[in-house]
């Protein structure tokens, strides 16, 4: 990517999220990123200045997908790829019961994902060649509900998004999913053997990846705490 494009990167306060935001700037890219309060993304605003944008990271109410976006319009007008990191637990609150855990990475992953994705598109139709990437961890990936069934939009964020790609398509937008080998959804028959990824390492391999704008990518990680930590608990 040698011209500068305009990204929005959720869950960004940490890991995966965070590694891709940093590399992005080092590239001279422009880059909102919703994240909690971290030294971190403080310090990248002090260095990159107006090239980062920090947007409201409780994606899973509407109202602050809606404000995000606002800020975005404001600041650029547009919006060249949206990176949705499925994989994060920024959205999880802190009376979670264990028992409730994986269900609550999914079910507000979809959340956040669905509302960014339906208030970007206004922004991303004013970009240039827009696309979206979903990156997913085995746990945000999981089929919910009636995992004995066949995989579907309704029980399944990664099926959902899939589900979207022909309209997206038609709005000329690109569609990725990174998203662990799925025995009921195969996408290659490649095997996908679980690798030492860190968020610096994964981070530069999707990054480098993007032009190529691949329908589906397989990310099978040894250490998901790594790319997505869960809060301390």
């Amino acid at each position: 990517m040698n011209n500068s494009r305009i990204f929005w990167v959720t869950g960004a306060s940490n890991g995966l999220g965070l590694a891709l935001v940093e590399q992005l700037l080092d590239a001279g890219h422009c880059v909102a990123a919703s994240g909690k309060e971290s030294d971190t993304l403080d310090a990248l605003a002090v260095e990159h200045g107006r090239r980062l944008l920090r947007l409201p990271w409780q994606l899973q109410e509407e109202d602050q997908v809606t404000s995000a976006c606002e800020q975005i319009c404001r600041t650029w007008c547009a919006l060249d790829s949206l990176i949705l990191n499925a994989g994060t637990s920024d959205y999880l609150p802190d009376t979670v019961a264990d028992a409730d855990l994986f269900e609550t990475i999914v079910n507000s992953n979809q959340l956040a994902g669905e509302h960014c994705l339906t208030h970007a598109l206004p922004l991303l139709a004013q970009g240039t060649t827009p696309q979206v990437t979903a990156i997913f961890n085995r746990y945000s990936a999981l089929q919910l509900h009636a995992p004995t069934q066949v995989t579907a939009g309704w029980n399944n964020m990664p099926q959902w998004l899939r589900e979207q790609r022909e309209e997206l398509k038609r709005q000329g937008i690109d569609l990725t999913v990174v998203a662990p080998q799925s025995l009921k959804t195969h996408v290659t028959s490649a095997q996908a053997v679980p690798e030492p990824w860190t968020p610096d390492t994964a981070a530069q391999e999707l990054i480098q990846r993007l032009p190529l704008r691949e329908p589906e990518l397989v990310l099978e990680a040894l250490d998901l705490n790594s790319l997505w930590p869960l809060p301390s608990r």
